[in-house]
């Protein structure tokens, strides 16, 4: 009578290793091309966000004020000029001077990684105001924001996205 019982190997062979080693890198560089667009996009809604935050404060100070000043104190109705360049946020008795506002500002411009990537305009009289802020996902685009309600992405620079105060 011949031995019925069967030898049993224990472990896996190199070729078998190695398969499962080059599929698990194949999911991984798959999921990390995908995480990576993902995160692009979240830092677009984080500029996109930040921004209509933004105008929800400045329309909070300009119906205190009558127009878009710093807001302290919130019956402050001297609105100075605040010439259109880079977001910076020293002049007093302006929308981004307010600290609320500046730090919607700041937070969209951060989540946008551009170097150039945020250009703030105010009317010299308070009545409007505009922000635009370069999109993470395509530099070649801006976010504009302005007080007339205008929400939309520009072809360009930050810096050609707005027009005496306004979105293009």
């Amino acid at each position: 009578m011949k031995n019925l019982s069967k030898s049993f190997r224990l472990g896996f062979t190199l070729i078998e290793l190695l398969v499962v080693v080059a599929i698990i890198g194949i999911l991984a560089s798959v999921i990390l091309a995908s995480l990576n667009n993902s995160r692009t996009k979240g830092s677009d809604a984080a500029i996109k966000s930040n921004l209509a935050n933004m105008r929800s404060q400045a329309e909070i100070i300009y119906a205190g004020s009558g127009c878009y000043g710093d807001g302290t104190p919130i019956t402050d109705t001297t609105c100075a000029a605040f010439v259109e360049g880079t977001c910076t946020f020293a002049t007093a008795n302006t929308l981004f001077a307010n600290p609320i506002v500046s730090a919607q500002v700041q937070g969209a411009t951060s989540a946008s990684g551009a170097a150039a990537n945020g250009v703030c305009s105010a009317e010299a009289n308070g009545s409007a105001w505009a922000v635009a802020v370069t999109l993470k996902s395509n530099t070649g685009l801006a976010w504009c924001v302005d007080s007339t309600g205008t929400s939309k992405a520009f072809t360009g620079t930050p810096a050609n996205a707005i027009t005496t105060s306004k979105c293009n």
